[in-house]
């Protein structure tokens, strides 16, 4: 029976993990079962998982650990746990994320109900029309360092249950296992990216080392913070440097450091403030902020400070674009290949389309001067002509006009 269980999770919170989990979808872990496989024994697989954690008896599998290329080149590490222990990590996120939530900073939006990367974005804009100077933050490997030790103690301010910390603590020191098999020990460090309690955990640490101490330290100033990604708005050039550096002394005292080749200060400039030689453009959340000329109402040019896609972002796009090779599919309709890209289009307008969406006109051209490769691969008859391609295309687009997503929302791509 339940009552007896030492520790008050119930087989419905259980069940609400799953849902959340299967929603969120993701990789198979180190013993390569899906979510399908292992919704093939569901009942069974679900009863494991509450009768572990209710017994205090759940230990974490190894997380297995897979490579992302970052816009710079490097490798980005993210640590993909099992179905299973997705789920349980799901359970005890839902039990503690309402008490933690009472306390995050309102500047704080990174991976929190009912906040998002577009308010982040959007707060970052407002926020650079009153302070005139910006310290972009770059936090050096933020998730592969943060204390154990102060993480735990920053629990103990909010969190009086042991089997949660116990929890926790067995996932913090949980092995990492590479691709070779071998297993990595954790050193009382770092959270693998990918843990579905990882942010969570993160937004509670970086709340005492920044949030919280920015508040204290700064109330005349403005911050937004999304997960590791920080920007503080000052204003002046010298209130910029000094908080850049009372930011790298905090950062040290609590066992970080900052990237100081990603982490600046930059000058928002616009038409109201003087010239200056000085950096002035900044990437957040895959967006540029940079001075950029705008049209007034009685017809003039004139600059403001504003947002839109970032040449990374666009790269990025346009190397995945490519790197498909889908004008070679020649053996599939172009329905097929609709049905192949459009959850990518629509991703890709649904959020840098969400400020200033012509910008976005390049990267529809690029994607078209691929299926205009496709037609002529696939039409021999067509031969080498361009035009030909474009007016079959143009067809297409007459006869079912909600075929491609960025069709279906005006896009005006050739």
């Amino acid at each position: 029976m339940e009552e007896t269980k030492s520790v008050p999770i119930s087989k419905q919170m259980v069940f609400k993990a799953y849902r959340k989990v299967k929603a969120n979808g993701g990789s198979a872990g180190i013993d390569k079962v899906s979510i399908e496989e292992f919704e093939a024994n569901l009942s069974d697989n679900l009863y494991k998982i509450w009768n572990r954690l209710t017994s205090g008896s759940y230990y974490p599998p190894s997380v297995r650990r897979v490579e992302i290329p970052k816009k710079d080149g490097s490798k980005r590490q993210l640590g993909i746990p099992t179905v299973g222990d997705r789920i349980a990590q799901q359970v005890v996120k839902s039990y503690i994320e309402p008490r933690l939530e009472t306390i995050f900073h309102s500047s704080s939006y990174g991976y929190r109900p009912l906040k998002s990367a577009h308010q982040a974005v959007t707060a970052v804009k407002e926020n650079t029309r009153k302070y005139a100077w910006v310290v972009d933050i770059d936090i050096s490997k933020f998730f592969d360092t943060m204390s154990h030790d102060l993480l735990m103690k920053g629990l103990e301010v909010h969190i009086e249950e042991k089997w949660v910390k116990m929890y926790i603590r067995r996932w913090l020191e949980a092995p990492v296992e590479e691709s070779s098999g071998m297993k990595v020990l954790k050193s009382g460090k770092g959270t693998p990216q990918g843990g579905v309690i990882s942010p969570l955990l993160a937004n509670l640490f970086l709340h005492y080392t920044l949030d919280k101490w920015l508040e204290i330290t700064y109330p005349e100033l403005s911050f937004v913070r999304y997960a590791d990604d920080v920007v503080i708005h000052c204003y002046s050039e010298e209130q910029a440097k000094e908080v850049l550096g009372k930011v790298r002394e905090r950062l040290q005292q609590c066992d970080l450091s900052l990237n100081e080749k990603k982490t600046k200060i930059v000058y928002c400039q616009n038409h109201r403030r003087e010239k200056k030689d000085y950096q002035v453009k900044f990437d957040f959340l895959g967006f540029s902020f940079q001075p950029r000329p705008a049209r007034s109402q009685q017809g003039g040019m004139f600059l403001v400070y504003d947002y839109a896609i970032s040449l990374d972002s666009e790269k990025c796009i346009v190397k995945a674009i490519k790197a498909s090779n889908f004008q070679r599919w020649t053996n599939i309709p172009i329905e097929r290949i609709a049905e192949l890209f459009n959850a990518r289009i629509r991703g890709w307008i649904n959020y840098y389309g969400k400020f200033r969406r012509s910008k976005l006109g390049r990267i529809i051209k690029r994607f078209h001067f691929h299926l205009m490769k496709w037609v002529l691969n696939r039409y021999k008859s067509f031969g080498t002509s361009i035009h030909k391609s474009y007016k079959w295309l143009n067809e297409q687009r007459s006869q079912n006009p909600k075929l491609f997503y960025h069709w279906q929302v005006g896009f005006k791509e050739m």
